[in-house]
């Protein structure tokens, strides 16, 4: 920005998003793992990765959903 008066190029954004947004990996606490085989849903727990995850239906490793 020059000058501090807020007239310069938009910061951020755009089409790249940034940190911490959709369904991919780091997407936050909340929100389900999915079995891609089957389509069962388990609750995401935090710190454990949906990726390391088993299906309790079919043992297929889950994904986030």
């Amino acid at each position: 920005m020059p000058r501090g008066d807020g007239t310069g190029p938009p910061r951020g954004g755009g089409q790249r998003g940034g940190r911490m947004r959709g369904t991919r990996a780091g997407a936050g606490p909340g929100g389900d793992c999915l079995c891609p085989s089957c389509g069962a849903r388990a609750p995401h727990q935090a710190g454990t990765p949906c990726y390391n995850v088993s299906c309790p239906k079919c043992g297929t490793k889950m994904v986030r959903g």
